[in-house]
């Protein structure tokens, strides 16, 4: 089968693109014709004998979005009649989800679209989106969809469950090993102080900020890596000079994450919004043990054999966490050997086309 996969693609960086590009190499693996639409990146390129192409689009603030909608069906399109693809599969409902069911209802193609979270718990909560969501969800011929409450979300929009199927997120556990110990030299971490991991995109839903003030709370002198990037990362830093909040280091967005991991002593995702978050399984995959939140599909994976759990916007809970992690050489050391364990369970992606 010639499959098209549209939406965010390395060397993007986040977890839909870590997601699709494990879905590219499973799909090329089984013998099937694989060619990306992704958005632009001067650095974009073809990868393992898959087909990678961009729609031109203008990096206007509020309307990349909108352009990428314009540029990129007619550039799918193309693609389609091209490469004579088979089955359009698009992540992420708008814009690509949208685009993915206009062309396919054009060109009389199969459609699949994933919602990977956002677009089913942010997107859809604005008056405007929320019937293109639905439109999109109706209209496509897969719906997949990152664990059970997402599911959950759209059959109640009077979606058809015979067309709706989950499909965990997965995690390379070759890439993502407990064995990759040697630090990127630009990273300097404090050797006498533990480091707490927070990885992910500097926006609202990600609660970093509760993460700041549970590090104020803690009882133990330890180091905070931040690696990502986003519209909060000056909002953030502010307040870490403010309030006096010592030891926290900002890196910015890294496409070697994997290569930072395994230093620290355990991750913590203290989002307030979310699906399944891919970061929690390339951390238990580098041998961490997880604190996050209880939202979305994280307890679907996370249990306290590998990690704490936490009510969200809790920092008072959160520093009782990873205090506990850190403190408790025993039972970090179980939740290491734990992590692994569970990451290899989420090796593959569920295809169901």
């Amino acid at each position: 089968m010639k499959i098209c996969i549209l939406g965010h693609y390395p060397p993007h960086i986040g977890g839909v693109s870590s997601h699709t590009y494990l879905l590219s190499k499973q799909l090329r693996n089984r013998g099937d014709e694989v060619y990306v639409l992704t958005y632009p990146h001067p650095e974009v390129k073809n990868v393992d004998r898959i087909k990678v192409e961009t729609a031109p689009t203008p990096n206007i603030k509020g309307f990349r979005g909108f352009f990428f909608f314009i540029t990129a069906t007619f550039k799918l399109m193309s693609m389609v009649r091209q490469y004579d693809i088979n089955l359009i599969h698009a992540h992420y409902l708008i814009p690509p989800g949208l685009i993915g069911v206009i062309v396919g209802s054009i060109l009389g193609k199969k459609t699949a679209v994933t919602a990977h979270g956002s677009d089913l718990l942010v997107q859809i909560k604005k008056p405007l989106l929320r019937p293109i969501i639905k439109f999109v969800l109706k209209r496509a011929d897969y719906v997949l969809v990152v664990n059970q409450a997402l599911k959950d979300n759209v059959l109640e929009m009077g979606i058809t469950s015979d067309k709706v199927y989950v499909t965990s997120n997965a995690v390379d556990t070759h890439k993502f090993n407990p064995q990759n110990l040697e630090l990127p030299l630009d990273i300097k971490l404090n050797s006498n102080k533990p480091t707490i991991l927070f990885v992910g995109n500097l926006v609202p839903q990600k609660g970093v900020k509760y993460l700041l003030k549970a590090k104020k709370l803690m009882n133990i002198d330890a180091e905070l890596l931040i690696v990502g990037d986003g519209p909060l990362r000056g909002a953030l830093e502010d307040m870490v000079e403010k309030e006096g909040i010592n030891n926290v280091v900002f890196t910015g967005a890294r496409r070697d994450v994997e290569k930072i991991m395994p230093s620290a002593m355990v991750l913590v995702l203290p989002s307030v919004s979310e699906g399944f978050p891919i970061t929690i399984l390339e951390a238990l995959s580098s041998g961490l043990p997880v604190v996050a939140t209880r939202i979305g599909g994280i307890s679907e994976v996370l249990d306290q054999k590998i990690g704490i759990i936490v009510n969200p916007s809790d920092p008072i809970s959160l520093a009782e966490a990873v205090d506990k992690i850190i403190k408790n050489n025993e039972l970090r050391g179980s939740m290491k050997l734990a992590a692994r364990e569970r990451a290899l369970k989420y090796s593959s992606i569920n295809i169901p086309y």
